[in-house]
């Protein structure tokens, strides 16, 4: 398991709380509901409903757990992602909500946002003006991963954003990388290559989300299959001859990995 997915489910094993959110009454489906019913009454919902459903569920004991992880504390209510996830389902796929709930700046509308988003109303303009708000890791990570690493434009905004300066917009680029490398199974291997002299460049940033996301992305591209690796390998041995700790600490912690998953 990868030192991101992990930190992901320490944080929800260790706030106890969120594991004992389930959908509300209201969202249950009744017994012989047709799907289509359940998903036109949904598409019904406005947004003040929708922000209304997600107060109901805020948890201040949640929020300052969630700051403990590194989670920017503001605007945020201490809601699961499995609650958001399964919220998500019944609310279908919605454009127009998700814009509405990711204007409405609370963090876990934002990350709702990118669950009910349709990727192909998705437009680079979009892309470009929801990085540039991102303010906490989690909320950049479950954006790449849930919407932008399906849009037609995420192999250029991982190379676009990855040069940008500030810190959770370059993170995105390396959070693609390494969404992409998973989530991207029928990708020609090559496709990755570019990725390399980029993760070599950024290397040496030493912000903490921005070298955890390089380290991730390298990982990531390396555990998509043998020949992978192999450069991946090369690329990590690049960075342990950089004088910079931070370059070290991303190869070393790769190698490692790769040296495990070598020997299973």
């Amino acid at each position: 398991m990868d030192s991101e997915e992990r930190q992901v489910l320490s944080i929800e094993s260790q706030i106890s709380e969120l594991k004992e959110f389930a959908a509300p009454p209201s969202l249950k489906l009744r017994k012989g509901t047709a799907k289509k019913n359940l998903k036109s009454s949904f598409l019904l919902m406005n947004i003040k409903e929708v922000l209304q459903e997600l107060k109901k569920h805020k948890n201040p004991h949640n929020v300052a757990g969630m700051a403990r992880f590194g989670i920017n504390p503001d605007n945020t209510l201490g809601i699961s992602i499995p609650f958001l996830r399964t919220y998500a389902k019944r609310i279908g796929k919605n454009h127009t909500l998700a814009q509405e709930l990711w204007n409405s700046g609370i963090h876990e509308a934002r990350i709702l946002a990118a669950l009910i988003d349709d990727v192909d109303l998705v437009t680079q303009k979009q892309m470009d003006a929801w990085v540039s708000d991102f303010d906490s890791w989690d909320v950049c990570d479950q954006v790449c991963m849930n919407l932008f690493d399906k849009t037609s434009w995420a192999y250029e905004k991982a190379m676009k954003w990855s040069r940008n300066k500030q810190e959770f917009i370059k993170r995105a680029g390396f959070t693609l990388m390494a969404v992409l490398a998973f989530h991207d199974k029928s990708a020609d291997d090559k496709k990755f290559d570019q990725f390399f002299p980029v993760i070599e460049r950024e290397a040496t940033d030493e912000r903490n989300y921005v070298k955890k996301a390089v380290n991730w992305a390298l990982r990531q591209i390396g555990k998509r299959n043998k020949s992978c690796m192999k450069r991946a390998i090369v690329c990590a041995n690049k960075l342990m001859n950089i004088d910079n700790k931070n370059a070290h600490w991303i190869a070393s912690d790769a190698l490692r990995e790769f040296a495990k998953k070598s020997s299973l």
